[in-house]
């Protein structure tokens, strides 16, 4: 049922972008299944167009992408680092053509919200959700400066950087002392008395 549910907006953003139905068709009939353990397992098909569609159950994986639970928020934000923890078994080639159709499939929003309210609408909307998210990043960016300098400053959880660094170069020249102490106490335990 998911798969179906997945197939129309898949198709709908392949058909904005021909340049990754053209990367597919050579896939033609070839299957690849994505599971998110332990409750999503579907499989789709490559169509002759380039497009998907639901892979009958019987239907052989030619490919098997494997995600985390926790991994589909980061692939949703575009998170490039994301795509390296996807397991991948079967057809390697086929499921990196995937992944890298994955990475640069992009959504026009202004572009589909036109046909329904207009270009100059459209636009604003597209604008105006931008700026939120703008606000929302800044936001939660000064938030977190803003608690971090209290933890430092304030409320002392956290050590200021340049006293971490004074620490480190303290321990690391306390190792290196005891080192030379440690080579120094070993020559002098092998020395011969006279």
């Amino acid at each position: 049922m998911l798969a179906s549910v997945a197939i129309a907006p898949l198709n709908h953003l392949l058909r904005g972008e021909s340049w990754a139905r053209k990367r597919l068709q050579p896939c033609v009939g070839k299957t690849a299944r994505f599971c998110i353990p332990p409750f999503v397992d579907f499989a789709l098909i490559v169509q002759p167009n380039g497009e998907v569609a639901t892979a009958a159950d019987a239907a052989a994986t030619d490919a098997t992408l494997t995600f985390v639970p926790g991994l589909l928020p980061r692939l949703l934000a575009h998170d490039a680092d994301a795509y390296r923890n996807i397991l991948i078994s079967g057809d390697s080639a086929f499921a990196e053509e995937l992944l890298h159709i994955g990475k640069n499939l992009h959504w026009d929003v202004e572009q589909d919200l036109s046909c329904i309210m207009g270009d100059i609408l459209a636009h604003r909307v597209v604008q105006a959700g931008d700026s939120l998210v703008q606000w929302h990043t800044e936001t939660l960016r000064n938030l977190s400066q803003t608690l971090a300098e209290y933890w430092v400053e304030e409320q002392p959880l956290l050590a200021k950087p340049a006293y971490v660094r004074k620490f480190i170069g303290d321990v690391n020249a306390l190792h290196d002392d005891v080192e030379s102490l440690e080579k120094r106490v070993e020559k002098l335990s092998h020395k011969t008395p006279l």
